[in-house]
This record gives C-alpha cells, structure tokens and sequence, in this order.
C-alpha cells in the first residue's frame, strides 16, 4: 500500500472513486486517464490529478454524458482549451437528448400503466400485460428510442 504523500495504488484510487479496477484501466485504455507513472515493481501510482479527473469523469458519466462527451468536455475543462460556449452546446445536445429520453419514459409508463390498470386478474386469455408482451403489439426493440420506433400504435 502506497501513502498519500508517494500516491494511490490503483486498489485504493479504484475505493476512493466507487469504480472497479478494470474501469480505471479502460479510462486508461480509451484515453480518459493519462498512464500514471509506475514504481520500479510496475505497479501503478495515482496522483491528485488522477483522482481529480476520475471524478470529473464519474461526475459527467453519472449525468449521462457518452464517452465521447466526457472527452470533449475534459479537453474544456482545461483553461487553455477550454470555452464556456463549447461547453455549453455539448451540455444543450445532451439535455435536448435526456428531453427525448424522458419523454419516451413517459410514454412507456403511460402504456405500462394502462395495461396494469386494464388486468382485472381474468383468464390468462384476456390479460392486458401479457397482450402488451405478444407478437402482434409494436413495442421498441432493444437499444432503440420510443420516438423512432411504432409505439404510438399502441
């Protein structure tokens, strides 16, 4: 174990920041987290910059940013790259985005609701949760939005 005066080993930054140790080293991968310097032995050691930019990175993740947007948004978070204005159009997208997103939640709980609300505990045949589920009704599939898909035939 490192102290804080020498750095984090990757166990302990991985404790502090709530995420496992292969999403640090896909950070690192992919490019989020700079290559921390290593000790004669190869392990790994984490300065305040590491964990100050780990943070960023959990903070913008937790509020739905992409990859992409985390990347962008950390190349503007540096003041000698950085512009309110860029900012602020990513964050614009991701909120007409996060609309979008709520909106179609929105719709799927109105469509839940009406199946529960609709299931008087009748025969399986006639069962409005089940009927929502079959074949014949137009649901999105998986990894597609409300709005591109049939659902308001519903």
């Amino acid at each position: 174990m490192l102290t804080k005066a020498r750095g984090l080993a990757a166990g302990q930054l991985a404790k502090a920041a709530g995420v496992n140790l292969e999403t640090i080293r896909y950070y690192e991968t992919i490019g989020l987290m700079p290559a921390p310097p290593r000790t004669p032995g190869g392990h790994r050691v984490y300065d305040d910059v590491h964990v100050r930019r780990l943070a960023f990175i959990r903070r913008g993740r937790g509020l739905g940013f992409s990859i992409e947007e985390v990347r962008a948004l950390l190349v503007l978070n540096d003041p000698r790259h950085g512009s309110c204005a860029e900012a602020k159009d990513i964050a614009a997208t991701h909120l007409t985005e996060v609309r979008h997103k709520l909106a179609d939640l929105t719709r799927l709980e109105s469509i839940l609701a009406a199946s529960v609300a609709r299931c008087t505990s009748e025969p399986l045949a006639q069962c409005p949760v089940l009927d929502m589920l079959g074949p014949e009704t137009s649901l999105p599939r998986a990894g597609m939005t409300t709005h591109d898909s049939s659902l308001d035939r519903l």
